[in-house]
């Protein structure tokens, strides 16, 4: 059914004089093979190949949450109208700074790596279209993980949510039951409560994550102790790649 598709949008495409790019017949052609897998129900994006500001791409390990001391590789996009004055990542606010990188460019730099899983962060990464990039990733056997603040629709098909809800821009509401990881930065002792909030519009399965900010480190540590101490049900972030210098 998928040959079958390709052969009339190429035909319809041949009539607009616009052939079908080769990566969107790999990517139909592969999504057909793996047909059997959980990500079967993914919506391929027929647009032309997307291209993404990209502020940097490396590979690492998550410092952070759940997934934290697994080797990951990290694009980090630019564009971001959240606007935490805390964000230790400023420079990825405004996307038109940054370079515009293919799927294809993106995806020969991680096949360089011996990376499984790839996370997507910003900036807010929510603030563009990652249907085309997630499939891709997928297709090529990759997990996808994404960080966002949840203030734009989600887009994209995700192995790994991780939820981290800002004041200054709330997460919409569609996203909270789908998020695998609730992780809420704690600045002062305003945010305990802030967590507590969303807490109770996640799934079940949702992990619990306190992370102190990072510049009140010191302070807000013994406030994160005590509170999981008294909250059992939230466990303890800390950004670990900061400690052992990585990126």
């Amino acid at each position: 059914m998928v040959n079958l598709f390709i052969q009339q949008l190429s035909q319809s495409a041949n009539q607009h004089l616009m052939p079908v790019h080769p990566t969107y017949k790999n990517a139909f052609t592969e999504c057909e093979e793996h047909s059997t897998s959980k990500h079967q129900a993914v919506t391929c994006n027929l647009q032309p190949p997307a291209t993404f500001p990209v502020m940097e791409a490396f590979y690492t390990l998550q410092g952070e949450g759940f997934h934290q001391g697994k080797a990951a590789y990290f694009i980090r996009l630019g564009g971001c109208d959240v606007g935490c004055f805390w964000c230790d990542v400023k420079e990825s606010w405004e996307a038109d700074k940054h370079p515009q990188l293919t799927i294809e460019h993106l995806l020969s730099e991680i096949k360089k790596t011996p990376a499984q899983i790839v996370v997507i962060t910003g900036g807010e990464p929510l603030m563009h279209n990652l249907d085309a990039l997630t499939l891709r990733l997928q297709v090529a056997g990759l997990k996808t993980h994404i960080e966002t603040s949840g203030s734009h629709p989600l887009s994209g098909d995700w192995d790994w949510i991780c939820l981290s809800p800002k004041k200054f821009k709330a997460p919409l509401p569609g996203i909270l039951p789908l998020a695998n990881e609730l992780k809420v930065i704690v600045y002062n002792k305003s945010d305990f409560k802030w967590a507590e909030k969303y807490a109770t519009d996640i799934s079940t399965q949702c992990k619990l994550y306190l992370q102190p900010e990072w510049s009140k480190q010191n302070v807000v540590i013994p406030l994160i102790v005590e509170y999981i101490k008294a909250n059992p049900k939230w466990e303890l972030s800390l950004q670990i790649h900061k400690y052992i210098n990585v990126p």
